[in-house]
């Protein structure tokens, strides 16, 4: 295993060339805007994409992105684990466009919130709706430790199980226009 590379947005920018750009967003987040020339390959379906990209790897660097950079260092754990070599976006497309560094939105694409504030609101309207309706019925209280105790682990885990379902939803989709994922991973295999 390898350590984890991570490049600054100013880094990344100025040999963002070099790169095969993959970002592990859900496929709705990627297409409200993400870093120029990036493909799709969602966290989620990254065991099944490993044949493409080692193959993309053995001709050239592969930069793994996301809205923090947090889905992208996990990209990196799993990718070295693998034997293939990645380096990671430092704050992701936040920070590679809070740098004033652009993004590609695809016409007609709408903004669709980033994973992480998705989960935070489901997370807290879970927990506030549990101690509203433990306040009439105190079982309901459940709902709130249980939501509670999924953060705990997600954090110890480095994983989230609430964002695996959000990304299922209509609004995580792809645009109908959006290249399969099949067909991503057939380009990269190039």
């Amino acid at each position: 295993m390898t350590s984890l590379v991570s490049l600054s947005p100013a880094q990344a920018a100025a040999r963002l060339t070099e790169f095969t750009v993959i970002d592990v967003r859900a496929p709705g987040e990627y297409a409200a805007g993400h870093v120029p020339g990036a493909v799709n390959i969602p966290l989620d379906r990254l065991d099944e994409a490993l044949p493409a990209l080692k193959s993309a790897s053995a001709r050239g660097a592969l930069l793994m992105v996301c809205a923090s950079g947090n889905r992208s260092a996990r990209a990196c754990d799993l990718l070295s684990a693998a034997d293939i070599d990645a380096a990671t976006l430092t704050g992701g497309t936040s920070a590679w466009e809070s740098e004033g560094h652009g993004l590609e939105r695809p016409v007609g694409a709408r903004a669709t919130w980033p994973m992480e504030r998705q989960v935070r609101l489901a997370a807290g309207s879970l927990v506030v709706a549990g101690l509203l309706a433990g306040v009439r019925y105190p079982a309901a209280r459940w709902l709130s430790a249980g939501v509670g105790s999924g953060l705990v682990f997600s954090a110890v885990t480095n994983t989230c199980g609430m964002a695996a379902v959000l990304s299922k939803l209509p609004h995580n989709r792809a645009p109908r226009s959006a290249p399969s994922l099949n067909a991503t991973l057939d380009a990269l295999q190039g």
